[in-house]
């Protein structure tokens, strides 16, 4: 029996699924980052039990297809972007529907419809991601990043830094807090909380325009 677990990104993280699924006294194999194949069949109680254990620890047991191939895009990307010894593939579009199964414009419209942004933007945000971890490391050179990305040029990298984290790669290793953020939490934010956002922002607007309205000078007076 396969199951699918969100936010299953790490080595780290695979070692805690694979503690929770002993105490469980489940057989399994590690098929992929977010995927276990389970050697029998599960039983309610036990489901119940791992996805609430799961919760806990910050993973999610995935159940709708939807949401798996979702989860399958993210870790195909992270994979690819954060665990690859190769220099990045030049076409990412290839890369996904080969590995998934699916058309590029099939994944492209269901993760921007749920996501709230284009599998292009999420690539570019754990790409820079990486650009970090690899300038803390400081083991190799700029264009020597840029290459293993797969950039054009030094430029093209360090424009695309500075309009994500508005400062130069030279500027980041100079900085004594180097923010980074933790790999599940990349891109995380969805249609639910954009719309959640714009209305309050919406609503924010309406506030300002009746102050506005309220202490505005009568035409009599002016």
């Amino acid at each position: 029996m396969k199951i699918h677990i969100k936010n299953m990104v790490s080595n780290r993280c695979i070692t805690a699924v694979k503690e929770e699924l002993k105490k469980l006294g489940l057989h399994y194999i590690i098929i992929d980052l977010g995927e276990v194949d389970i050697m029998e069949n599960i039983s309610l109680e036990q489901k119940e039990k791992l996805k609430k254990d799961l919760l806990m620890l910050g993973f999610e047991l995935l159940d709708d297809k939807r949401s798996v191939l979702i989860e399958k895009i993210k870790t195909a990307i992270i994979d690819m972007v954060h665990y690859t010894d190769e220099p990045l593939k030049t076409n990412f579009s290839d890369y996904l529907s080969e590995k998934l199964k699916h058309s590029y414009a099939y994944l492209s419209n269901i993760f921007t419809e749920t996501q709230g942004m284009t599998i292009e933007h999420f690539i570019i945000l754990h790409k820079i991601e990486y650009i970090k971890e690899l300038l803390i490391y400081d083991e190799l050179s700029i264009s020597e990043i840029a290459w293993k990305l797969n950039y054009s040029s030094v430029a093209h990298l360090s424009n695309q830094f500075r309009s994500i984290t508005g400062f130069s790669p030279t500027h980041f290793k100079e900085l004594k807090d180097k923010k980074r953020s933790p790999i599940e939490e990349i891109g995380n934010t969805t249609i639910k909380t954009k719309n959640k956002l714009s209305a309050i922002l919406q609503k924010c607007s309406i506030n300002r325009i009746k102050q506005t309205e309220q202490t505005a000078v009568p035409a009599y007076l002016q």
